[in-house]
């Protein structure tokens, strides 16, 4: 992929994902020069970089202070958050109306592969499939705005995701959660889809904004 994308892409990318998965840290700084340095390359593409990660709000740029890594609020987490359950939500009501028999078959797939992951006690791709889960869902709602809308967060959503789901109970009730979503979806029977999607994010806002207030 990095063959066929300008320079400031690949940084951007690699920065972000690094932020997202929790490799740097909130609050660690950023140090434009040093990153320059270890990924071989100029600034310039760097400070593009960085300037994209902070409309994002990946990233916080102070005069005399400098760059750090966004720092993660309960507030952040509560509008972000409260926003993806409604949307989820939604999504899966429609989806429950319009999923095609490749949709379901995809969603099981995927659910197989989460409980492999699992097995492994690989949470890195128990992540992945999550993500992968809710995207198909997304996708057999049919609604390319809904989707549109729900892309603007998604660095932001996949953030928490890792939050959450660090705690491998919290990966443990996520496959009961999905399992409980996918039989109404296979049924469906949009109202009772629907409402466990909405529990599902807001069971996972709940559990961690409670781990934060133990900090």
């Amino acid at each position: 992929m990095d063959d066929y994308m300008p320079l400031r892409d690949v940084i951007f990318n690699t920065l972000r994902d690094a932020i997202v998965s929790g490799e740097l840290k909130p609050g660690e700084r950023l140090m434009e020069v040093a990153l320059a340095e270890k990924m071989g390359v100029s600034r310039t593409p760097v400070r593009e970089a960085v300037r994209r990660l902070e409309m994002e709000g990946l990233v916080t740029m102070t005069p005399r202070k400098g760059t750090h890594v966004a720092e993660i609020t309960v507030k952040d987490i509560m509008d972000v958050l409260e926003v993806r359950a409604a949307l989820d939500k939604l999504a899966t009501e429609l989806a429950a109306k319009r999923a095609k028999p490749e949709h379901k078959r995809q969603l099981e797939n995927i659910h197989k592969q989460y409980i492999a992951c699992l097995q492994k006690q690989n949470l890195t791709g128990a992540i992945k499939k999550d993500v992968e889960f809710h995207e198909v869902i997304y996708s057999a709602a049919g609604n390319s705005k809904l989707t549109g809308v729900a892309s603007s967060l998604r660095e932001q959503i996949y953030r928490f995701r890792v939050l959450y789901m660090k705690d491998f109970s919290n990966a443990e009730e996520v496959l009961k959660e999905h399992q409980a979503i996918l039989e109404a979806l296979q049924e469906g029977n949009s109202e009772i889809a629907g409402r466990l999607a909405e529990e599902h994010i807001v069971h996972q806002k709940e559990t961690i904004i409670q781990q934060m207030e133990k900090k």
